[in-house]
């Protein structure tokens, strides 16, 4: 018999179970898009916690759906979600497979990097507003709190897209904040439109 808390199965026959945090994900808080022109983690508002409480910050998007075709972008904050407009230069690429075997390709995407530029990060192509489009992946947001570092932060997207190919599209993102403040807010939006529906989830990686 498994040793069970608040319905969470923590040991069976021995074993920790693979879901159960030991040491490295905190759950800090969920934001479900309905509709919604942006989602903010902001630190003190709602139990979020975005500050030296962890080094690294994980944020995992599960099934955005935009209400009409659009980018997924990002930015951050160093005072408090009043202004999300830091300084960054990054850089993207991208991969992609049709449906039908055709044109697979690998893509740097130029038109997506910032070069100084307070401008939000793209973190994936126009996402599809189709029934059975979305996209899915996770942002690392490293020492948000640190005073002397430029913020370091890296991700990837997945998704499905019928608008212009019909295949599976993987972004790759990767860059810094140029700023030595503690950042404390980070913002999701579309580039156009709402995030019609999908999960963002924050956690703290906890060190082991």
């Amino acid at each position: 018999m498994g040793l069970i808390s608040n319905g969470t199965t923590l040991l069976d026959a021995g074993a920790i179970d693979s879901g159960v945090a030991t040491g490295s994900l905190i759950h800090i808080k969920t934001l479900t898009a309905s509709s919604s022109g942006t989602l903010s983690f902001v630190h003190g508002s709602a139990n979020v916690v975005l500050d030296g409480t962890y080094k690294e910050y994980i944020f995992k998007y599960i099934n955005i759906h935009p209400a009409s075709v659009a980018q997924l972008t990002f930015n951050l904050s160093i005072d408090s979600g009043s202004n999300y407009n830091i300084t960054k230069t990054t850089t993207a690429h991208n991969s992609y497979m049709n449906e039908n075997g055709s044109s697979p390709g690998m893509v740097y995407r130029t038109a997506w990097d910032l070069a100084q530029s307070t401008n939000f990060q793209i973190m994936a192509q126009e996402l599809g507003n189709g029934a059975d489009e979305s996209g899915c992946g996770y942002l690392h947001l490293y020492d948000p709190a640190n005073t002397s570092k430029v913020k370091q932060f890296m991700g990837t997207t997945t998704y499905h897209q019928t608008f212009g190919a019909n295949g599976s599209f993987q972004v790759y993102y990767g860059g810094y904040g140029n700023t030595t403040s503690a950042v404390n807010a980070v913002q999701f939006k579309m580039s156009s439109g709402n995030i019609d529906s999908g999960l963002i989830k924050l956690y703290g990686v906890k060190p082991s």
